[in-house]
């Protein structure tokens, strides 16, 4: 497996590789979308045959993290959302091949490309305080020049010697002050001791972006939930090409021959429909593990009744598996760095929020400044309550986000970052809530009067909380060797892909980390002779860093502001040099002259 750049292998079909015609059989533990993309690059560009494939599900559905449902006897239920941009190359390289169920003749990209241009993303309210006032300092980042140069400092330290580092044991209380950080945490739910490594690895992958991390407009959405806009196509399209997909079948182990330097994956062990099953394997199958899971044990609640917290002592199926599998090898990960104590000032509850009436509408437009009725982006993200003391923040997508939803309804993702502190107007920690007391919170917050919210949350919405106890489990410190490599040092047979499995400079928590494990995981184990579409490379391009420090010194130019890395203030002689040259010009195109 190799990887390559620009569109002369992007556009190129790979040849039929040699073992194709050897494989017997491929498993697929799981049908997150590592799973799905896996068994759509083992079609398409190893040339396996459909009917060869299947993929293990212990659940009744498929999807794993990517969901969107309306839940019998809850409502609409979204546990999350991934903000997804232009350079996920391998996201766009698989669903260029996969065929819109919306649009006739045109592919899910083709769709998602044509919506997005469209009715590009924005917002224009990141920040509110005050019960619903938008902030006076939002669209600022507000950063010292120490923030600055602690920023400049992590991305130049070597990942190496960031192995188990919090955030926190590289920052200081200037950079968490500062709007950058609300911005930064609210959008991909950091917290403060969450993995300095993974944080270095997004300030460099999302260095393009930072112009865009205020008002979102980096971002791009689907048309509704991710279920329906990015799992139920790639199902269709698996389906229709003779893929099994076995749900209600649950891997209990998978026994694994770690002798001689190589890892053969030799049985099965199931769980279907509640009996026990085997299935042997020899080196012309081929095995993919989707390694943990941060919706495991996702448990919910209602309106009169909080979601309940899963004792800590069932770990849930994919994580039990890891565990047997890192009791095998070394090389095969340490789970317990990611499911075993999370602190308890996590991210825990995520609630979805479907309004009954038009009675709040008013509330969120004047937030947003936009209709939300309208069918087009309303929020464009993440508007963060900076006074909450659970951290709170909502969003609304384009409206109607579930397929069958009534037009006169709005379905709202709302989170805190807090978990075991009590709310500014309900005086609980927020895992302690029924759906009508979030539904309180979050309607202070907007800027709803006192004396019509326990009417409003009890009559005009919906709420269903939604407790996961491994949400956070990306961004637990780690060191190196923690997460198992794709395809592990001497394995002829078994691959991990996901968010826990281990690929160089992609960041975690993304639809592009899923596909792009599970591209290098086929790749490498049918040696695909075509490149994997190399990580978006803005970290090195000089015009992305001048255009980043522009935007993260508050859109100063260099006459005015120190330049971190050098720590002092350029004079005018010095920038007198530059005249004519090309470094003024470029200077000049980011804004810095």
């Amino acid at each position: 497996m190799y990887t390559s750049n620009g569109n002369y292998e992007a556009f190129a079909r790979a040849k039929k590789p040699k073992r194709t015609d050897d494989l017997s059989a491929v498993y697929l533990v799981g049908t997150g979308l590592a799973s799905l993309s896996a068994a759509a690059f083992l079609i398409r560009d190893g040339q396996v045959p459909g009917n060869k494939i299947t993929l293990l599900e212990e659940l009744p559905l498929p999807g794993g993290s990517l969901d969107g449902i309306d839940k019998n006897h809850y409502g609409f239920v979204i546990r999350g959302g991934r903000e997804m941009e232009s350079h996920f190359e391998c996201l766009w390289d698989l669903y260029r091949s996969i065929p819109s169920l919306e649009v006739e003749d045109a592919s899910v990209l083709d769709e998602f490309y044509w919506l997005n241009k469209e009715d590009p993303n924005s917002s224009e309210c990141r920040l509110i305080n005050n019960r619903g006032e938008q902030s006076k300092t939002d669209g600022q980042f507000l950063l010292t020049d120490k923030a600055l140069k602690e920023i400049i400092d992590l991305c130049m330290t070597k990942e190496d010697n960031l192995q188990d580092k919090r955030i926190d044991e590289v920052f200081s209380e200037d950079f968490f002050e500062s709007n950058f950080w609300k911005y930064w945490c609210t959008m991909f739910a950091f917290e403060n001791w969450a993995s300095a490594m993974e944080m270095r690895r997004y300030l460099m992958r999302f260095i393009h972006h930072i112009g865009g991390l205020a008002d979102f407009s980096a971002l791009k959405f689907t048309k509704y939930n991710q279920y329906e806009s990015l799992v139920l196509p790639l199902v269709d399209y698996l389906t229709k090409q003779g893929v099994t997909i076995q749900y209600n079948t649950k891997v209990e182990n998978i026994i694994v021959n770690c002798n001689n330097g190589q890892k053969v994956a030799e049985r099965l062990e199931l769980l279907v429909d509640g009996k026990e099953q085997e299935i042997e394997l020899s080196t012309n199958d081929l095995v993919f593990v989707t390694n943990g899971s941060i919706t495991e044990s996702s448990t919910y609640g209602n309106q009169t009744t909080p979601a309940p917290i899963p004792s800590k002592d069932d770990l849930g199926g994919s994580w039990d598996l890891w565990r047997k599998l890192a009791a095998q090898s070394d090389e095969f990960g340490h789970p317990e760095k990611f499911c075993e104590n999370l602190p308890s000032e996590s991210w825990f509850v995520s609630a979805t929020i479907t309004t009954l009436d038009d009675k709040i509408a008013p509330y969120i437009e004047k937030i947003s400044h936009r209709d939300p009725y309208s069918g087009r982006v309303v929020t464009g993200g993440i508007v963060y309550s900076e006074d909450s003391n659970w951290r709170q923040s909502y969003t609304l997508n384009r409206q109607p986000h579930f397929k069958k939803q009534p037009k006169d309804e709005l379905v709202v993702w709302f989170y805190a970052l807090c978990s075991n502190k009590e709310g500014n107007f309900v005086k609980k920690p927020i895992v302690d809530c029924t759906g009508e007391e979030i539904a309180k919170e979050w309607l202070y917050h907007i800027g709803v009067p006192i004396n019509e919210i326990d009417d409003l949350a009890k009559n005009s919405v919906n709420v269903v909380p939604t407790y996961m106890p491994f949400i956070t489990s990306y961004f637990m410190p780690r060191a190196n060797g923690d997460r198992p490599l794709v395809v592990p040092n001497g394995s002829k047979n078994l691959a991990f892909i996901g968010n826990f499995a281990e690929t160089q400079r992609d960041t975690v928590f993304t639809t592009e980390y899923s596909v792009r494990t599970a591209m290098e995981a086929v790749y490498t184990l049918l040696d695909i002779d075509r490149g994997v579409p190399e990580v978006f490379a803005s970290a090195f391009d000089i015009r992305m860093l001048l255009n980043a420090v522009y935007y993260l010194t508050d859109k100063k130019t260099l006459p005015e502001i120190k330049v971190p890395w050098l720590m002092r203030r350029f004079e005018k002689y010095e920038l007198k040099k530059l005249e004519g040259t090309f470094a003024e010009e470029l200077l000049k195109e980011n804004h810095l002259l």
